[in-house]
């Protein structure tokens, strides 16, 4: 082991770091181990990483010392940060803040930095096609996570900023599958009009991001954007259809009926889903399928993701 190089993985126990973790533990030829840092080491997620021979090792996203300590000796490091646990923006932008500066005083060789879109480069806040949300962001979780791109290249840190897209998962977890309307039929509802919105099934993003760790000389310094098909809500609904055995219709939901749903988090989505609309082209077109292919040839597209996982989704 002590030839090997360790990537230090953040949120091992979430979509995008356990899929990293089960990739590299998966690679029996690796060069690489892996240390999955996670806040609950005894949760029932982390001791299953620890059974498949992951050094599982604690860490609080919020404490800078803690940070450094579990970068230590390690080669990479996969960055990764999860909005929807607390709703700050600021309180985000710390994190990835001291996540560079821990990398960079640890000397680690290679950051793969999960990041996002800022949104406000195409929607200024003055722009009133969306509404302004918290006083100065568009889509708040993407927003905050492009503007903290800049904290890598300032402390000169080796790195490849990862542009993901829209998990499938979250029509499993995020109460976005098809529901039984009052007449019996199922309707897939989501904000996206007739435009292609770019998935990926969230193992496949940790896939990519392992192949990323295994040809650095490639990806430094560069922002690479992944997705598995991009598709409209009605080809989604389609699909659905065909898993189903039951007829699952596309309701086309307006941008603002959907941001007043009240949910936690409900405008954001909104102002979200209103970007990948209205600028289709430019997310998508980073998003190349084939390039994404290239990177993870065994890329899922939504059918295969769908026959895989349509046990777990709650149709109701």
């Amino acid at each position: 082991m002590a030839d090997k190089k360790v990537i230090a993985v953040l949120g091992a126990t979430g979509a995008q770091g356990g899929g990293l973790v089960r990739a590299i533990l998966a690679d029996k030829s690796r060069n690489f181990t892996v240390r999955a840092l996670t806040r609950n080491v005894n949760s029932d997620k982390a001791k299953s990483l620890a059974e498949l021979g992951a050094e599982v090792v604690a860490v609080d996203i919020d404490n800078y010392d803690s940070i450094k300590n579990a970068f230590a000796g390690a080669y990479g490091v996969y960055a990764v940060t999860f909005f929807w646990e607390h709703f700050s923006p600021e309180k985000e932008t710390a994190q990835v803040a001291a996540i560079a500066k821990a990398a960079k005083e640890t000397n680690v060789q290679h950051v793969v930095w999960s990041t996002l879109e800022d949104t406000r480069k195409w929607v200024p806040l003055e722009d009133n096609r969306m509404p302004t949300l918290m006083g100065k962001y568009k889509v708040p979780h993407l927003d905050c996570k492009g503007e903290a791109d800049k904290f890598f290249t300032e402390q000169g840190v080796p790195t490849t900023n990862l542009l993901t897209s829209f998990y499938w998962e979250n029509f499993i977890y995020f109460g976005m599958a098809p529901k039984k309307g009052e007449d019996g039929k199922f309707a897939l509802s989501l904000p996206v009009g007739d435009k292609k919105l770019a998935g990926i099934a969230a193992d496949d993003i940790g896939k990519s991001a392992y192949e990323i760790f295994k040809n650095r000389n490639e990806y430094i310094g560069k922002t690479v954007g992944i997705s598995g098909e991009q598709l409209t809500g009605k080809q989604m609904a389609d699909m659905f259809t065909k898993s189903l055995g039951q007829e699952v219709t596309y309701n086309d939901v307006p941008f603002d009926v959907y941001r007043g749903l009240g949910f936690p988090g409900a405008e954001d989505l909104g102002n979200m889903f209103q970007f990948f609309h209205d600028f289709e082209n430019d997310f998508c077109g980073v998003r190349n399928v084939e390039k994404s292919k290239s990177i993870n040839p065994s890329m899922q597209n939504f059918e295969s993701w769908l026959e895989a996982n349509k046990s777990k989704i709650p149709f109701e």
